[in-house]
């Protein structure tokens, strides 16, 4: 059985993405090539999931056909919303290659999480704890337009790591623009993700961004969840 990896890779065209294969060994190849000079006229390629698998080649052929209607041309591009692609990528018996810092069952939740987020209307959301840690209260507002989140100048964010927080959000806190109290001096794209990683962003802790995150009038942003559960029940 051959063995290989196959990815996902996000582009500049917003639900357009790339399902592809290529031998264990010329993955870093693969993606500096993709992400450096596009494909089929489709550039700002991002790698956003990679597994290596038995049956590479076969298992690549079955994605193209249950994705088959998403597909554009004759190409390995399709109209796809990437968390149903990582959903079922990741659901493969295999080792993960990208990214290397998560388990497939967290990369599994945060895509389920990440496409849940879609649901949350378009606005701004507010976020508040009081922080003894901190000796402060840390609060936020982001804006989502969506289902993509952008952390707005201003907000006053925690400093010191917490229990629980990911390291994706580690990686993402030292990119951003602080002052030394932690304000927030920029407006910041966090792109699309769950409320939850959201939320660590702004408590450096792990958190319910659902439960946590609140909209215009102090609801809970859990009341979108529930209706879309209501909705699936009926």
């Amino acid at each position: 059985m051959a063995k290989g990896i196959i990815y996902i890779m996000t582009s500049v065209v917003p639900g357009l993405i790339k399902i592809g294969k290529t031998n264990s060994d010329g993955f870093e190849s693969r993606m500096y090539h993709l992400e450096h000079n596009g494909y089929c006229n489709i550039t700002g390629l991002k790698r956003s999931f990679a597994i290596e698998v038995e049956d590479y080649n076969e298992k690549e052929t079955m994605l193209h056909s249950i994705f088959q209607k998403s597909r554009v041309g004759d190409t390995e591009m399709f109209a796809l919303d990437v968390n149903l692609a990582i959903q079922l990528l990741s659901s493969f018996d295999g080792e993960v290659i990208f990214p290397k810092t998560e388990s497939k069952e967290e990369i599994f939740d945060e895509a389920t999480d990440n496409g849940r987020s879609k649901i949350i209307p378009d606005g701004i959301y507010v976020y508040s704890r009081n922080s003894k840690k901190e000796g402060k209260v840390v609060s936020a507002k982001a804006r989502i337009v969506n289902g993509n989140w952008t952390l707005l100048k201003g907000s006053n964010l925690a400093l010191n790591p917490g229990v629980g927080v990911s390291s994706k959000a580690v990686a993402k806190r030292l990119e951003l623009a602080l002052d030394k109290n932690g304000i927030l001096l920029e407006d910041t794209e966090l792109g699309e993700c769950s409320p939850s990683f959201a939320g660590a962003i702004v408590v450096y802790a792990a958190n319910d961004g659902w439960r946590e995150w609140r909209d215009s009038k102090g609801n809970m942003i859990e009341i979108y969840r529930d209706k879309l559960s209501e909705e699936n029940d009926k």
